[in-house]
Formats: C-alpha cells, structure tokens, sequence
C-alpha cells in the first residue's frame, strides 16, 4: 500500500447549539474586527452572527452571490477595508463561505466559516470567482477557513428542496473523491461514509425537516464529503457543474444533483473500486440509476432541461471542457461529452 495523504489545518467545532461559541472563536484566533458576510437571503441571520460577536463585528456586508462574481468579490473587498477589518465571518452557504476565500485570496485575512447548508466549501483550499461568464477555480492554503463551525439548529429553515439538491452536491464531492488521481485509504473511508450518512439523512429531511437527528447526520455527512474535496482532485463532473454555472448561470446544486449520475455512469467502469464504495455506501447495485431514482423521489429536477439547458447550448460547454485538461477515469471526447450532455438534458436516468 503506497499513497500520500496530506491533512489540512481545520479546526472544526461541532453540534447543535455551537453557533453561541463565535465569540470564543474569534478570540482564539486572534481577530477582533470581523466582517460579516451572507447572502440577502441571509441577512437576519447574518444580524445575530452580529450580535453574538458584539464588539469583535466590524460589520455586514449581505450581497454574496452565487457563484462569486468578481464584482462582488471586488465589492467586499473594498467594505472589509473601509471597515478596518481583521478577519471575516462568512455565514450561510457555498455563495457566503465563497466571497469568504476570494477575499482571503487577495488580503490573507483569517476566515471562519458557519455553513448551513451542505455544500462543503467550508472545508477546502478550492476558491472560484466568475468574471465574463467563465469561472476560474484555483487551490491556495490561504483561502482555507481557520476555524468552521457546524450547528445543526441553523439548518432547521433549510427548505426540503434546498436541502436535497445541497446534500447530492455534497455526494458529488465523494463521488470525484472515490476516484481521483491522488485518492488514497483515508479519503476513501471518508468518502464512503459521507456518502453513506447523506444518503440516509436526506429521505429523512424531507419526511420531517425538523428532524435534529437527521440534520446533524446530513452535516456530519457533508463535512466529510468536502474534506474529500480539499484532499483530492477534481475531474469531469466538477469541470462540467462550474462551466453550467459560470457561463450558463444555472443553480449551482441542482446542476449536481442533476449532472452526477451520468458522469457516474461514464467514470465508473472504469473505476470498480470506487463503484464498489459507492454500492456499499448506497445499498444498491446499480449506482447511476440508484442517484437518479433517489434525487427524483425526492423532489428534484430530473433533466438539464427543467433547468433551462438547451441543445443550442452543447458546443460551448464541450469547447470549454476541453481547453483546459484535468484528471479522469476515462478519457473524455467530444463524442463523449455530447453523449453524456444528451442524456442528462433529456434525463434518461431518471425514472
């Protein structure tokens, strides 16, 4: 057995309740000037962040975006300087914990993270910005939150949709994870368990979203799936959800819930290890068909189309698919790719 794995410095604080803990976090850090960061959506909670923090809160800035556009990401820049700020507090989901790093990435300020929804940033070195309707991904330590905090109370008000396109975006994570280049024992344990505690978490979501149980299962799975994240590479699945999202502007964990079993289908012959985790993991035989089915069940959209993908739109997302090469099972085409982009906007998985 020959691999290497490299752990990344994260501090992680734990259980219902823990928001009430900002203060002590800020102070062992070290900061005491905080911007804190949310989306609109967000802003109340955002106010209580606030409040909890008292005189370590330099301030609010609520105009987070999907995606992060470098406009806002420029936009938030310039309020941590006007705030004199030290530090900052990014509250909320992928879009918070992202204009999080790409303020890190220029300034170097410290981040710490609350997430409440699934989508694992707040665990990686990967940042992203969109500018002109393409969105560069990057790694750096420095973007990497210094301390996360994980409340399960503050998922309560997820919405059952949000939830469940949120926690298969989490998957997708584990899933690339299970297969990367540079995979290794302990990724694969994480991932396999990420994608075992999702899996059971989310029916139970959306059968009671009041669930505590189930929500806390649903971020223990999460936080193990964006650990595989930042502990591994990205491949086809990731390249195709940012080039959707970048260019095309379509929701950001509806396009993985969406895209992730046709690139499952196409990757993993080609990667019986992994397709056996990912079998155990979700007790099932057929594990393209079995995401499908489940995200389905569940609510969520089952084709690119539903989510306003056209055909028109195929030759654009291949020609950025294959400027740039990444790492993958299979060797990706333009043949492929049409194929596979045929299949998820028509949704043939899904039944």
């Amino acid at each position: 057995m020959t691999f290497t794995y490299e752990a990344l410095p994260m501090r992680v604080v734990f259980g219902a309740g823990s928001l009430r803990q900002l203060p002590q976090e800020a102070e062992r850090l070290g900061v005491r000037r905080l911007l804190v960061l949310s989306t609109p959506g967000q802003r109340a909670l955002a106010g209580h962040a606030a409040t909890l923090l008292g005189e370590a809160c330099a301030g609010l800035f609520t105009e987070a975006r999907m995606h992060v556009p470098v406009q806002v990401a420029e936009a938030a820049r310039a309020a941590a300087r006007d705030a004199d700020a030290d530090g900052c507090l990014a509250i909320g989901g992928g879009s918070a914990i992202g204009l999080g790093k790409a303020i890190a990435l220029s300034s170097g300020l410290p981040v710490i993270s609350v997430p409440t929804t699934y989508a694992g940033s707040e665990m990686t070195p990967v940042w992203g910005l969109t500018d002109h309707g393409r969105k560069r991904t990057g790694r750096d330590r420095a973007v990497l939150p210094r301390s996360v905090v994980y409340d399960p109370e503050l998922t309560l008000r997820l919405p059952v949709d949000v939830s469940v396109t949120s926690g298969f975006n989490a998957v997708a994570h584990a899933v690339e994870a299970l297969y990367a280049p540079n995979a290794s024992p302990i990724v694969s344990l994480m991932a396999e368990e990420g994608v075992r505690s999702m899996a059971a978490a989310l029916p139970a979501i959306a059968a009671d979203p009041g669930d505590v149980r189930a929500r806390t299962d649903a971020l223990h799975g999460a936080w193990l799936c964006g650990a595989c994240l930042g502990a591994t590479t990205m491949s086809l699945h990731h390249k195709i959800c940012h080039i959707l999202g970048g260019t095309f502007d379509l929701p950001h964990a509806a396009v993985h819930t969406v895209v992730l079993p046709y690139v499952a289908a196409f990757n993993l012959p080609a990667a019986p290890t992994a397709d056996q985790a990912l079998r155990r993991a979700l007790a099932t035989d057929d594990v393209p068909k079995h995401l499908a089915r489940a995200a389905a069940e569940l609510g969520a959209a089952r084709s690119l189309a539903q989510l306003g993908l056209t055909e028109r739109d195929f030759d654009e997302i291949i020609a950025q698919a294959k400027a740039q090469p990444y790492a993958n099972p299979r060797p990706v085409t333009a043949e492929a790719l049409r194929s596979l982009l045929t299949e998820a906007l028509n949704g043939t998985l899904a039944p």
